[in-house]
């Protein structure tokens, strides 16, 4: 493998000494926004707003990935949550470039999972020969594509930054207008469901990470995943070999490998891996600090339970 594992070493990070996974433990929890949106729902499906205690967790919205992001990052929360990958349309690239160039001080704790369904949404008494115009976020519209073709074809169809915004805009106009939203955003803002799961795959979902500013408990009784940013010194072949061979040589097996530009130059990119395991596992951290010795930068974005914890809802 060409280098001595303890050659180099990765950063320290401080890990959370709560008693509970960092989620739970958070006072605070900011969700991009608005009210409404598919991370609100994956939110509120993960974690109770009421605390065992007595107390109550605030769940603070905010207008951008960017925002949501910094807010825990600058400690306004102390925790974000935000989508970062959906299985028809890839990775969510705003999460990804964030945490990969732009802020440097937060971990992935905990991801979870949720089925994206979506309803096509209308102010109470419009019916679907009357609608005019379907407001949606373009990942909503390209996930319904099928089921507007076949029902509302030629229907003009507007942007809008997120599937809530979507529904707000036609909970306030007087117009005959249609939104693609989920339940939640529905109930927020007034509107009835028109025709319910009009998504065109069934099988749907988005991962969502929580953000924090220490790393989680790597002590939990669940499968661990850890997810990493490795830089290349320049595009030539045997790059990614040379990355790859380190966790192949030791048997680590890779759920995810996603090349990313640079944002130096054209045809310079970054790749993003994701492994079975956790980082303080031996292997991997051989493998890591190997790779230290041979890369110009490697960034652990996280090391944290995988999946959906059905725990979080009863803490």
């Amino acid at each position: 493998m060409g280098c001595d594992p303890m050659g180099s070493t990765l950063p320290s990070w401080s890990i959370s000494a709560f008693s509970e996974p960092l989620p739970v433990a958070a006072n605070t929890i900011g969700f991009l926004g608005p009210q409404g949106t598919f991370t609100e729902v994956a939110l509120r499906d993960t974690i109770a707003q009421q605390r065992p205690d007595g107390g109550t967790r605030r769940f603070i919205p905010f207008a951008s990935m960017q925002d949501t992001i910094e807010a825990v990052s600058s400690g306004e929360v102390d925790v974000s949550i935000v989508p970062i990958e959906n299985s028809i349309e890839g990775s969510v690239s705003a999460t990804v470039d964030i945490l990969t160039h732009e802020i440097d001080n937060l971990q992935i704790v905990r991801e979870v999972r949720i089925p994206v369904r979506h309803q096509l949404l209308v102010r109470p008494g419009i019916t679907l020969d009357q609608v005019k115009k379907v407001v949606s976020h373009p990942h909503a519209n390209a996930q319904c594509r099928i089921w507007m073709r076949a029902n509302l074809p030629g229907v003009e169809v507007e942007a809008a930054n997120s599937t809530a915004n979507a529904v707000e805009r036609v909970a306030k106009t007087d117009q005959p207008w249609a939104a693609i939203g989920n339940r939640l955003a529905g109930e927020t803002y007034g509107c009835e469901i028109l025709a319910p799961d009009i998504e065109d795959h069934k099988d749907n979902e988005t991962r969502f990470v929580f953000l924090a500013r220490q790393r989680e408990r790597q002590d939990w009784f669940e499968p661990y995943k850890t997810s990493v940013v490795c830089e290349i010194v320049k595009d030539q072949p045997g790059a990614l070999l040379l990355i790859l061979q380190e966790f192949a040589f030791r048997r680590i097996n890779l759920t995810k490998i996603e090349s990313r530009p640079s944002k130096r130059r054209l045809g310079d990119y970054l790749f993003l891996v994701d492994m079975e395991g956790k980082v303080d596992d031996g292997p991997i951290a051989d493998a890591l600090r190997c790779l230290c010795c041979k890369l110009p930068r490697l960034t652990v974005l996280g090391s944290y339970p995988v999946g959906k914890p059905l725990a979080f809802t009863s803490r």
